[in-house]
């Protein structure tokens, strides 16, 4: 297989990431049993595409985030104010019963997925301030998580911050450390990086999606009272993603990175949460999201590559 032909097969195959997902989804549904025997291996998974994702930067690009401006800024504040309090407002209206309102406020919780940064691309967006945002949300993801879901939760809950601190900083922080620690003595071809390493997420995040459908299999019924709060969490990201730069005469390219950012979160991490502290049905948020959000992004992607004014 020439170089070529192995790079169109790449990208046909990431190109189909939202398939993969429903592919997951549908083997945990009609397979439930096995699926759901992968339960405690959902930390390690994640902790892989986190350190996919360490495997990526340098610490050249983490020295070159000073440059990323208020638009970075503005971005990753958003990112850690509306998804939060947007996921809390949205659970309390909808009166979710308690542990499916504890997943939604995990989704919103957590930081940008990287699954954003290839739809920034598609979008026509700015990829640079993409992964900058992914990368100090991430960054800050042990601190921030922890801290929110605890001041938003446990009024509901019992919520000890610190476990949850422990794995996040074990799952993300971590992982990209040692991915980072790795680059410096290894230096892989363009294809793992363009090819290889992205497909890995994709099926990692789909099988993910698997074995939560295949933990819940028997209260799925749940989902009815999910989708919407999932839907409109979404894009209240998206949309205030893109207007608060807006308003703020950010340009149009910049303001469709951010809104990607914003909306599409690491809803992985939230489903590792959620089994790791809290039981399945708190993971149903984060694995809905993980399907609905690979519609919106590349939907919106697809509809802002077509716009070229103002790029």
């Amino acid at each position: 297989m020439s170089r070529m032909t192995a790079r169109r097969l790449f990208k046909l195959l990431q190109d189909g990431f939202l398939v993969w997902v429903l592919l997951g989804a549908a083997w945990g549904w009609f397979m439930p049993g096995p699926a759901a025997s992968g339960k405690t291996w959902i930390p390690e998974a994640l902790a892989a595409v986190m350190l996919g994702m360490g495997l990526t930067l340098t610490h050249r690009d983490v020295l070159t985030l000073r440059q990323g401006g208020r638009t970075l800024l503005l971005g990753v504040a958003l990112q850690y104010v509306v998804m939060p309090l947007g996921a809390w407002g949205i659970a309390t209206i909808l009166g979710l019963p308690k542990l499916l309102a504890l997943g939604v406020i995990l989704v919103g919780a957590c930081p940008g997925g990287t699954a954003s940064n290839v739809v920034a691309y598609l979008a026509r967006g700015d990829v640079p301030l993409s992964v900058g945002m992914t990368t100090v949300s991430t960054l800050l993801s042990p601190l921030l998580t922890p801290l929110w879901i605890w001041l938003l939760a446990a009024t509901w809950l019992s919520i000890d911050p610190l476990p949850l601190l422990w794995t996040v900083t074990k799952i993300v922080l971590l992982p990209v450390a040692v991915g980072m620690v790795l680059r410096r003595v290894w230096q892989p071809s363009s294809w793992f990086f363009e090819g290889l390493l992205p497909l890995a997420s994709m099926f990692m995040i789909a099988w993910i999606v698997g074995v939560i459908v295949g933990l819940n299999h028997d209260q799925l019924h749940l989902a009815g009272l999910i989708v919407p709060a999932v839907i409109l969490h979404n894009a209240l990201g998206l949309t205030l993603g893109y207007w608060g730069p807006r308003m703020g005469n950010v340009s149009p390219r910049l303001c469709r990175t951010v809104a990607l950012e914003v909306g599409m979160q690491n809803s992985g991490l939230a489903v590792a949460l959620a089994v790791a502290h809290f039981g399945p049905v708190a993971a149903v948020p984060g694995a809905i999201f993980s399907i609905w959000h690979n519609v919106t992004g590349p939907l919106l992607a697809t509809m802002w590559r077509r716009d070229h004014r103002n790029l």
